[in-house]
């Protein structure tokens, strides 16, 4: 049996609504049992591997959920939405209107529409806020003064719609990696966050595209809460 090469490809897709762009990713699982199965002689090994490969079945489906993207131009909501895509960063564009990208995590795909962040764009932001299951919400902490003031009344408004109130919310404190960053603690008093979000689910989080770990931890974590609201509603 040296010559048994045994590969599984599980196919998945991910769509980016960029456009009109598909893309199809292959992951390629090598069964390590046929390693530890295969040197008990021809018939058992045929018997093992053939049960490795068609017994266990497919895997589970993976929940989906369905969040808008918001925040002001520069904030860099699309390049962090391309970093968790795999995405070359010399491929991504600026959003001037909307697009939809779907953004796969182990334990569950998010189906994210960015709105673009211009000022002619964001009085229509509310229309695209029906449907949504969740909000992410992305601000420069390097931005002048003026910027920050603009992103704070923008995240109060969105935090008291009646479509995203009662919605889980992460809100990214982007650009952690510039010097005139400033701390979590500040843009929390800042934005007043502890008495205007009292009583809703919010996430707080620091970013830059150099940290992509965290990255993926603090949506992680935006799961959890997804999920939390799902239990909730199989109990009523």
């Amino acid at each position: 049996m040296s010559d048994l090469r045994i590969t599984e490809a599980f196919l998945y897709m991910d769509y980016l609504v960029t456009g009109k762009y598909i893309q199809l990713k292959a992951i390629n699982h090598l069964d390590y049992m046929l390693h530890l199965n295969c040197v008990s002689g021809p018939k058992s090994s045929m018997t093992t591997c053939f049960r490795a490969l068609c017994c266990k079945g497919p895997p589970p489906a993976r929940p989906e959920y369905d969040l808008v993207c918001i925040g002001l131009t520069g904030s860099g909501k699309t390049s962090l939405l391309s970093k968790l895509c795999s995405e070359s960063a010399e491929s991504v564009v600026s959003t001037t209107g909307f697009s939809i990208k779907a953004v796969p995590f182990q334990n569950a795909i998010l189906n994210v529409k960015e709105l673009g962040g211009a000022d002619n764009i964001r009085k229509y932001w509310s229309r695209y806020y029906q449907g949504s299951q969740g909000v992410i919400f992305v601000l420069d902490s390097a931005s002048s003064e003026d910027d920050l003031e603009t992103a704070r009344n923008e995240l109060h408004s969105a935090l008291q719609h009646p479509q995203l109130c009662t919605l889980p919310f992460l809100i990214l404190a982007n650009h952690q990696d510039k010097p005139a960053a400033r701390s979590i603690q500040e843009i929390k008093k800042y934005f007043e966050l502890e008495p205007l979000a009292r009583g809703k689910r919010w996430i707080l989080q620091p970013c830059s595209l150099d940290d992509v770990e965290a990255l993926k931890d603090s949506f992680s974590q935006l799961i959890n809460l997804l999920e939390d609201k799902d239990h909730e509603a199989l109990r009523m």
